[in-house]
């Protein structure tokens, strides 16, 4: 069964490589993952889900052939970031966030509103569910499936852009602060989900 992104989502994406990597460093990527038309032909701005988790999986593996597994990771992280900040900070209830009533609130009842609005938004408009659980010391973004992990084996957790997004929602949620996240499961390496962990004290 094929499992589809928005094309806006897909779109932004591609915009957030350009932005960290250069026209022509997108083009290898798109190239290598054999997806070489969507060089000249992007996904339209709609919300129709038609980007095949199939396509977002190989620009990432093409990622690590590039750039290799160390190198690949540090630009996925990136491509989160600005992933984040070009588009899915303008996006639904997120939209709302920047209001004072919520700048308002403790840095820890930031993340918790925001996180839960950003897993409602993956899960509303493609086929990726997403949820928010808790403890004491850390948020776990929950993801099922995850198009970056879809179709792929490995021996490491691969969502790195996932971790770069959830990165750059932190920061700004939190107004700049920088905070650990990490991916402790991944569907690549055998897991029956992806879980990332949001420690809920900052770093800076």
């Amino acid at each position: 069964m094929s499992l589809y992104y928005p094309n806006r989502f897909a779109g932004d994406l591609l915009l957030a490589m350009e932005e960290v990597m250069g026209r022509h460093g997108l083009d290898a990527i798109l190239a290598s993952a054999g997806l070489t038309a969507l060089s000249s032909n992007p996904p339209p701005n709609t919300l129709d889900r038609a980007f095949d988790f199939a396509q977002l999986s190989k620009i990432n593996a093409a990622l690590d052939d590039l750039y290799g597994a160390r190198g690949g990771r540090g630009m996925a992280l990136r491509t989160g970031r600005a992933w984040f900040a070009l588009g899915l900070i303008q996006f639904g209830a997120l939209r709302g966030i920047a209001d004072p009533a919520f700048r308002a609130l403790p840095l820890e009842d930031r993340s918790r509103v925001s996180l839960k609005a950003l897993a409602d938004i993956f899960s509303n408009f493609t086929d990726q569910t997403s949820r928010v659980e808790e403890d004491a010391n850390a948020f776990r973004f929950i993801v099922h499936p995850s198009p970056f992990a879809h179709g792929r084996t490995t021996d490491r957790p691969v969502c790195h852009p996932l971790v770069g997004l959830l990165q750059e929602h932190e920061r700004w949620a939190s107004n700049g602060r920088e905070y650990v996240v990490r991916e402790t499961q991944c569907a690549a390496s055998g897991d029956d989900h992806c879980v990332f962990l949001i420690n809920k004290h900052a770093i800076s």
